[in-house]
């Protein structure tokens, strides 16, 4: 298979969910000869379930493919068909319950998208929306830090962020944006609703298209020194808060 037609995902927890929750996707597994503990096991017995190929290989072969964070285990993958704004708003008119959706405007480094997937599928968030372009996209590094979430939580990636938040509007989802200079707290604002949180990059936060799109800002009150929170746990203390509100 041509390599621009594969994706390796790597790391225990990203392997695991692919072979749970789409095992067709899976071409060939790698797995570092001296690992034999429970987890890889249970690896090796999805991959046997599914027909997927495994081979024993050296931790050097590991990280020929993919870097030293590969924790044993790499996966070869087809692609998962990837979501544009049609295809979210089709799975939004599906929804029976009121949607959340996280959004972020310019997030670049893949940890931090990794860790916002992670935290917006504990979270309970319907789909993650970001710009095709000056953004992060899904690799093998967001996959791994994701820790699985990344093939449970839908990502939509947009051409016209602005212009995708205008159709959320026009679907009757409101449009929050954190923001520092925002005249109300997180824990001040009704969460309850149809919503799409928007979160921008650090240290630059939203761009002016997307703040203006917002029907309302919110902060997260800082008690120290510092003057912002990294972008997935800003996202973290949001979305739970979003979601106690909903569920009280």
């Amino acid at each position: 298979m041509a390599e621009q037609r594969r994706q390796y995902v790597y790391g225990l927890h990203a392997v695991a969910a692919v072979l749970e929750r789409a095992p067709e996707r899976c071409l060939e597994i790698w797995i570092a000869a001296a690992r034999d503990d429970q987890r890889m096991r249970d690896i090796k017995e999805h991959a046997r379930v599914a027909g997927t190929r495994v081979q024993s290989v050296t931790p050097d072969r590991l990280a020929a493919l993919v870097g030293g964070a590969h924790q044993g285990v790499v996966a070869s993958v087809r692609p998962a068909k990837p979501w544009d704004e049609r295809d979210l708003l089709a799975a939004l008119e599906k929804l029976q319950v009121d949607p959340l959706l996280l959004v972020l405007d310019g997030v670049t480094d893949p940890h931090n998208l990794g860790a916002c997937l992670r935290t917006a599928d504990a979270a309970g968030v319907h789909a993650v929306v970001i710009p095709r372009d000056r953004a992060a996209a899904v690799d093998g590094v967001v996959r791994k830090v994701a820790a699985g979430a990344a093939e449970s939580v839908p990502v939509a990636s947009v051409t016209n962020l602005a212009s995708t938040l205008d159709r959320l509007k026009e679907r009757r989802i409101w449009i929050a944006g954190a923001a520092g200079d925002a005249p109300q707290t997180l824990y001040a604002a009704d969460l309850r609703r149809p919503l799409a949180l928007v979160l921008g990059a650090e240290g630059t936060g939203m761009r002016r298209l997307t703040r203006e799109r917002c029907d309302f800002l919110i902060r997260i009150p800082m008690a120290g020194a510092v003057e912002s929170l990294n972008v997935s746990v800003a996202a973290g203390v949001a979305l739970y808060e979003a979601r106690r509100q909903r569920l009280g």
